[in-house]
């Protein structure tokens, strides 16, 4: 099950880039996010984060790792823990200077989750993400830009 949005923010490519795969910022971004801090690594390939998120009036914690670096154009993280594995990936496209996003989150549920995920999950992620698009645009544009 996925969602995925494209849109187009009023910052450079770098920027948003640099921005956006630090997954720190989720805390800014990211709004189930309650807390996301890094566990290790340099930023780039192999960084890991310890992220605690809330949805669907659950808490769950999160590993993600950052398996995709390729400066300014693509980030992907993937997060897991025993009921799920979520995949999030953004491409960067330089448009003036703007930069155009496409966000795709991927979400794979085990056990007795990958049964009820269709039911629950599924109708709020459409909900979720257009609140996310509203969040890191809020987030780069808003008054201070990059929170």
């Amino acid at each position: 099950m996925h969602v995925e949005r494209t849109f187009t923010v009023s910052r450079s490519v770098e920027d948003v880039f640099d921005y956006l795969s630090d997954f720190e910022n989720t805390n800014h971004w990211d709004p189930g996010t309650i807390q996301t801090r890094r566990t290790g690594g340099d930023g780039g390939i192999g960084t890991t984060y310890a992220n605690r998120s809330s949805f669907a009036g659950r808490e769950v914690e999160l590993t993600y790792e950052t398996i995709g670096f390729d400066r300014p154009t693509f980030f992907s993280a993937r997060g897991t823990n025993r009921q799920s594995t979520a995949t999030d990936t953004m491409t960067f496209t330089r448009d003036g200077d703007r930069t155009q996003i496409h966000y795709r989150a991927d979400f794979q549920f085990r056990g007795i989750v990958k049964y009820l995920a269709p039911l629950v999950v599924k109708p709020k992620l459409a909900a979720l993400a257009d609140e996310t698009v509203e969040h890191i645009r809020g987030a780069l544009e808003g008054e201070g830009g990059l929170a």
